[in-house]
């Protein structure tokens, strides 16, 4: 039902969503400069793979959704406007299904490149489905614009191809977190992490800056990222009466850790999780609105009021127009994808021709220019995210269930932080 639903939009939309392995019509690439201008193009190609099903769908949909909005809102105004032709041009965006696999990913997106020859090429939703894009990117030379894949090695001085749209690189995500734990004088900290790339770094830094305070964490342990129970942990660490429990995984790990928080009875002063805050409908289905009350997460710039911005719409214009256009999808995710799409913008406002090099450079003169409604946008010599950074929220009880609030810093703050928990 929902595929019917979604080639059903696809003409208005100016979309082509394709099934796994399937193929459609090709369009100029751009992709190296001449030395004149050549005809604007009849459309700007976009594309990129969504997982329509499998164990990424739940974030992938609501991001793709994002995006299509964006090709919707520009298409409405007569295609986005494409600074080296001083005009704008329809956007097509052509997006395949790759059921949650990397390996499926990786075929569609060398699809995308070498037969589609898209304009602009951007990667499905994380991590594991962007990995096959980076080494893709890098062996065609064509920029590619990842929207959530925050994991270090994708960044390097050697990759000229890569931007980074909607989440700072992961290893700076606790920055804040650890600023907000010195502020509050919360010294006996203790820290269980997934040993991958994505949770490993936030753990790192988190050490180094608590370090750089004085504070030595009283427990630090990484388990396989497999883990589900974390009942014995929880057991050492409550033995030592720590004033803060942090946990950095993935959803899959961050469910259980919470759930057997809820089940052993345990109580903490704190506990902190990084995933609710960009999916709470599924952890509210999943833990419960008991097993979340007063406990922290990251709140993404979703839970931020950004009134004020360079290029699309703003918070709260956001929030009511995608509501409308995509019933039931609005999270964190819907805004990455809408936000890949205004950083797309800029970078072809900017670019002085459809060369991928200059879109690069498109997407580079943007940086420390560009304020969305996801925060403002700036990237390192590598194309790694500075800006936009994750405020600390905290779950509070309502009266439809549960709300997030942003509560440090204080120039992104919505709420104040309850500290202990009751």
């Amino acid at each position: 039902m929902r595929t019917k639903a979604l080639l059903a939009t696809a003409a208005t939309l100016g979309i082509t969503l394709a099934a796994c392995g399937s193929s459609s019509s090709s369009s100029s690439s751009g992709s190296s400069s001449g030395t004149s201008t050549p005809a604007a193009p009849a459309q700007i190609t976009i594309g990129t793979t969504y997982s329509g099903s499998g164990a990424y769908a739940t974030s992938s949909i609501p991001e793709i959704d994002g995006l299509k909005f964006w090709v919707q809102q520009e298409n409405s105004k007569g295609g986005v406007f494409v600074g080296a032709y001083k005009k704008r041009i329809p956007v097509k965006l052509i997006a395949y299904n790759d059921l949650s696999s990397a390996t499926t990913a990786a075929t569609q997106y060398n699809q995308l490149i070498t037969q589609n020859k898209v304009n602009v090429f951007v990667a499905d939703f994380g991590s594991v489905l962007t990995a096959p894009a980076v080494s893709l990117a890098e062996a065609h030379k064509v920029v590619l614009f990842d929207q959530t894949g925050t994991g270090i090695p994708f960044f390097t001085p050697q990759n000229k191809y890569i931007v980074l749209c909607d989440l700072p690189v992961s290893s700076i995500w606790p920055d804040v977190l650890a600023k907000f734990l010195i502020s509050k004088q919360i010294k006996k900290i203790a820290v269980v992490y997934a040993t991958n790339d994505f949770d490993a770094s936030q753990a790192t830094t988190l050490k180094s800056d608590l370090a750089a305070a004085g504070i030595n964490l009283s427990y630090y342990q990484g388990v396989p990222t497999s883990t589900t129970s974390y009942g014995t942990l929880l057991q050492t660490i409550s033995a030592q009466k720590p004033d803060a429990v942090l946990e950095f995984g993935f959803a899959a790990n961050d469910t259980p850790f919470l759930q057997n928080v809820q089940s052993s009875g345990m109580h903490f002063k704190m506990v902190f999780t990084v995933f609710p805050g960009q999916l709470l409908g599924l952890f509210q289905q999943q833990v419960g609105n008991a097993g979340l009350q007063y406990t922290y997460t990251y709140g993404t710039n979703f839970y931020v009021n950004y009134p004020q911005v360079t290029e699309g719409l703003n918070s709260a214009a956001f929030a009511a127009d995608f509501a409308k256009a995509f019933p039931g999808q609005l999270n964190s995710l819907s805004l990455d994808g809408y936000n890949t799409g205004l950083v797309i913008q800029a970078s072809l406002k900017n670019a002085k021709s459809l060369s991928q090099t200059d879109i690069k450079a498109g997407a580079m003169a943007a940086s420390g220019n560009l304020t969305t409604l996801d925060g403002k946008f700036v990237l390192n010599s590598e194309g790694a995210q500075t800006g936009e950074l994750l405020p600390v929220a905290q779950l509070f009880p309502s009266s439809s269930g549960i709300t997030l609030k942003a509560v440090y810093p204080a120039s992104q703050a919505t709420g104040t932080a309850v500290y202990p928990a009751p």
